[in-house]
């Protein structure tokens, strides 16, 4: 399985850099430093909750109530930040929305660990939960006056510059978010027992407990943590577009999803990487920011998408049906 997840990688690795020449050719200008720091840019909330994403389907469950947890938790730390505390510091709204967001996530995880609930059912209803909770009593009013640190952290960048022709790029600090998010999740997947729990968890729950797995306590942490990275990203996504806008992030579940599947998750649980995801984030980017640049109206967009996942998933399931034949 190992050899077919880099296997997995190398070939979305090469379709990026077949899509990129293939767009370079199109515009000389594709690769510019300006459109690479945009598409980073773009990569950055896709990036952070595909990771969480990936956690859930290396634990063998699946969540797709991620997007409203993130706009929910955005939303609700800045209108409570505009009444109590207009001039809360960036780091304590960020530390707000983190703590909101892994609320929410921990009420998926009572559902899910506490109650044994499938995780598809459970994360379905609390999208429309919180959704329909922050809409009906938090408010629906786009909010483009943000508190001042969210409108400071929003200009705060790692390097700005002009190209030679004249194009303006810059890196914002929100990269180093992502970055953040992506050594603390190594680390608890690859240096600690916590993250062999919840691999484990993805092989076989029944495998797990028997081996003195604590599969209540691990399920909880990931539903947890999942929800603590959903409140970042919904923060950064805000704070990134200047304005708190609770119909923000729909529709973004099946972007995330793919772009996890087509680095190589298995949506049966067990498997997943890092790189992998990164990849998948990389080349959803791409195609969501690049289809009218090779000539492709974006209105395909979904349906380029939709033919990514189905490539993403059946043909790494041809491939293991392969090898199990060979093998038998």
């Amino acid at each position: 399985m190992t050899a077919l997840l880099a296997r997995n990688e190398t070939l979305v690795a090469a379709v990026i850099v077949l899509f990129c020449i293939v767009a370079a050719l199109s515009d000389p200008n594709f690769l510019s430093v300006t459109t690479l720091s945009d598409l980073l840019r773009a990569s950055i909330v896709l990036g952070i909750l595909a990771i969480g994403a990936m956690l859930v389907l290396i634990s063998g469950g699946i969540d797709v109530s991620f997007t409203a947890v993130a706009v929910s938790a955005m939303y609700i730390t800045t209108k409570a930040a505009l009444i109590f505390w207009p001039g809360m510091p960036w780091p304590m709204i960020f530390a707000l929305s983190i703590l909101i967001g892994a609320g929410l996530g921990a009420i998926n995880g009572v559902f899910i660990a506490g109650f044994g609930l499938p995780t598809l059912i459970v994360t379905l209803g609390t999208l429309s939960v919180f959704r329909g909770f922050l809409l009906t009593f938090v408010g629906s009013d786009r909010i483009s006056a943000l508190p001042p640190d969210m409108r400071e952290f929003s200009r705060m960048v790692i390097a700005r510059g002009t190209t030679p022709g004249g194009d303006f790029y810059n890196l914002p600090w929100s990269l180093a978010a992502l970055a953040g998010v992506i050594a603390l999740t190594a680390f608890i997947l690859h240096k600690t027992m916590l993250g062999r729990s919840i691999f484990a968890l993805g092989g076989s729950v029944e495998s797990a407990r028997r081996i003195g797995i604590d599969v209540r306590r691990t399920q909880f942490f990931v539903y947890v943590y999942v929800g603590a990275l959903a409140g970042l990203a919904g923060i950064l996504h805000g704070s990134m577009g200047r304005m708190a806008d609770p119909f923000s992030l729909v529709g973004l579940e099946l972007s995330v999803i793919a772009a996890v599947v087509l680095g190589g998750a298995r949506l049966v649980g067990g498997y997943g990487t890092i790189t992998g995801t990164l990849l998948g984030v990389a080349l959803i980017v791409l195609v969501q920011n690049s289809l009218v640049v090779v000539g492709i109206p974006s209105t395909w967009q979904s349906v380029t998408i939709g033919a990514l996942i189905l490539l993403g998933t059946g043909l790494p399931a041809w491939q293991a049906k392969r090898a199990a034949a060979r093998a038998g």
